[in-house]
């Protein structure tokens, strides 16, 4: 068997997918996408295909040594991501070809189901209250919230005391029973989240995600040992190589990203580098159904696994396409209870709509983050 075509398809509302089909007619979906740079991600998928064409697809660690190593110049958030949705495709064949699912392929199931959040939005207490009751009526047992929008580098009294008004209001509608994740999204400064965090612990949350930008997981270390509450960060991290300082620090949670480090090879690896440092581990997925599908194969498999974020519903998905548009059968991805059951289809488990995808990929997207300012004109971290 060899790999006989590889495409890719721009699909509102943000996303980039990418079909590898076989000589003997497997075709196997990955989603390589830098949010906001997926044109250019699409342009590296071009590149690596140049190699994978005519190769075997079941030779999935050689092939990912050689797209991640092959290069003089490594690494970067958009190779890897481009790397990332070609591996996730190739698992996706072995399982069709081996008839079983990628969590069988990793060493087998270690749970029948993995637990999800939900995301909630609003600028007021109020409507985070409403939002998270919307939730809890749902089913769902635990949410994630923007902690704040811009933020000064030292917050002022009233910065943190919205911010621990926002998490109360959260916690008041979840009750005891559930939880709430809180995302500084990287906008705090050290003396920042050094002010933040302590402020919130009250309040009990599972985790606070990527209190500080990568660029400083050098000052993690220092973060970690004041902060009361679990620290998580890993999304703009892209290999072993890069999770290593932050677990050195004693960050208490990983969230490496399907679509960015490197697919389901890296991921998985990273899990297991984790699990040495009695970390555990919380996919980023704010993607779309190929992602998802990928993240919960490992998470199937991992014994280390927390929770996993999905992205139904989200607030970048607003006015555009839902990630269940794009798969023929929503039923191996529905959340019940907060959870999502273990399926045991071939490969990644779902079939791509691939009309609906052929059609999105006609009007494509440009989209692209917002740039924020402070009040000065200084640039603000978003």
């Amino acid at each position: 068997m060899k790999i006989a075509r590889i495409e890719t398809f721009l699909v509102p509302p943000r996303w980039l997918f990418c079909r590898v089909e076989t000589d003997e007619g497997l075709i196997g979906w990955g989603e390589p996408v830098v949010e906001g740079r997926a044109e250019v991600v699409r342009a590296a998928v071009d590149v690596l295909a140049d190699y994978l064409i005519g190769e075997d697809p079941l030779r999935i660690e050689h092939h990912w040594q050689v797209l991640t190593k092959g290069g003089f110049y490594r690494g970067g958030p958009v190779l890897s991501s481009a790397v990332a949705g070609l591996d996730q495709a190739l698992w996706d064949i072995a399982g069709q070809a081996y008839g079983a699912p990628v969590h069988a392929l990793l060493g087998g199931p270690v749970r029948d189901r993995a637990r999800v959040y939900a995301w909630v939005g609003g600028d007021e207490p109020s409507e985070i209250a409403e939002g998270v009751a919307a939730h809890v009526e749902a089913g769902m047992t635990a949410v994630k919230m923007n902690a704040s929008g811009r933020l000064s580098p030292v917050p002022t009294l009233a910065e943190v005391n919205g911010i621990v008004a926002r998490v109360a209001a959260a916690r008041a509608a979840l009750g005891d029973d559930r939880d709430v994740a809180i995302d500084l999204h990287g906008r705090a400064s050290l003396p920042a989240a050094r002010m933040i965090l302590p402020a919130v612990a009250p309040l009990r949350p599972l985790l606070v995600e990527e209190p500080l930008v990568p660029e400083q997981t050098h000052l993690l270390a220092d973060l970690v040992r004041c902060a009361p509450i679990p620290v998580a960060t890993g999304e703009r991290l892209y290999d072993r190589a890069g999770f290593l300082p932050a677990l050195q620090a004693g960050v208490s949670v990983v969230q490496p990203d399907l679509s960015h480090a490197g697919g389901i090879s890296e991921v998985r690896r990273i899990a297991a580098l984790a699990e040495t440092y009695g970390a555990l581990f919380a996919p980023h997925c704010p993607l779309g159904p190929i992602a998802l599908a990928a993240s919960l194969q490992v998470a199937f498999a991992t014994p280390n696994f927390l929770i996993q974020e999905q992205s139904m519903g989200i607030h970048y998905h607003r006015g555009s396409a839902d990630l269940l548009d794009y798969v023929t059968d929503p039923a191996p991805l529905r959340i019940v209870d907060g959870h999502i059951a273990r399926f045991d289809a071939p490969g990644l488990g779902i079939t791509v709509d691939e009309k609906a995808v052929r059609r999105a990929d006609a009007s494509g997207h440009t989209w692209r983050n917002p740039v924020w300012r402070h009040d000065d004109g200084s640039f603000a971290e978003w």
